[in-house]
């Protein structure tokens, strides 16, 4: 792969059977001098499509998102990590704005950590608001991971911000909606009954799926998508319903 001194960059992937995405995710890091995808036990074709593009690939059993980093982390060769999900595009924008930044990076006046901005795309439609990350870190500043699954890192040194944003091409169908917030709402439960959450009143049902509708359709701006934004609020609300039912199943098995 192509060098870029004095800084090199290591691109790290987290997947789990992401056949139909990856291959797109992977050819907008081409111009990454390694690529490291860590393979969630994925059953599909995932793994023998990154070695085709020439990735290092591990394989990990790990449920905690903060373990999967953290393995990417420590596989990779690079004076820089860039994150990138396989749901994601880095656009050439973005590539060559992380390039510039990086051939006159400064330890003594620059960030040591970037956060970068997600247009999310929803049945392919983009939503009205997107979010930032922290994806790009200068790997000897780097402390740690935190959280199993909405992990933050720890980092020494200040942070900053990128201009141009990651593609992010999430939910494209119900059926692949319904197979992902059964796996996450799982963790989400029993991250709930560790923190010792109240037993769960009937009444708290539909009040999580009102909070979430709210916070999708109103704070997010949903309602500008038309039938795409109902869909995803009203998903939104049902998700959060989801992880209270089986916190409820949790706290009878306790």
């Amino acid at each position: 792969m192509k060098k870029h001194p004095p800084n090199t960059i290591s691109a790290v992937i987290i997947a789990k059977n992401e056949e139909v995405r990856i291959h797109e995710c992977l050819s907008s890091l081409k111009w990454a001098d390694e690529i490291i995808v860590v393979d969630n036990n994925s059953t599909d074709r995932t793994t023998e499509i990154a070695r085709t593009f020439g990735a290092t690939v591990i394989s990990s059993n790990a449920t905690d998102f903060s373990v999967l980093r953290t393995q990417g982390l420590q596989a990779a060769k690079g004076v820089w990590i860039l994150y990138v999900d396989a749901d994601e595009v880095v656009t050439k924008e973005l590539e060559l704005e992380i390039l510039d930044l990086l051939q006159g990076w400064s330890r003594a006046v620059d960030s040591t950590c970037y956060f970068i901005s997600r247009k999310n795309y929803y049945f392919g439609v983009q939503r009205p608001v997107g979010d930032k990350m922290q994806r790009l870190f200068y790997k000897p500043a780097f402390v740690r991971w935190s959280g199993s699954l909405h992990e933050t890192a720890i980092v020494y040194g200040s942070y900053g911000s990128l201009r141009h944003e990651l593609h992010h091409d999430t939910h494209r169908n119900l059926e692949e909606m319904v197979a992902k917030t059964n796996t996450w709402s799982d963790e989400e439960a029993r991250l709930r009954l560790i923190s010792g959450h109240p037993t769960i009143a009937p009444w708290r049902f539909l009040r999580v799926f009102v909070t979430g509708f709210i916070r999708s359709h109103i704070k997010e701006f949903g309602w500008m998508a038309g039938t795409h934004g109902w869909i995803e609020s009203m998903y939104q609300g049902f998700s959060m319903v989801m992880t209270y039912i089986k916190l409820w199943e949790l706290q009878k098995k306790s």
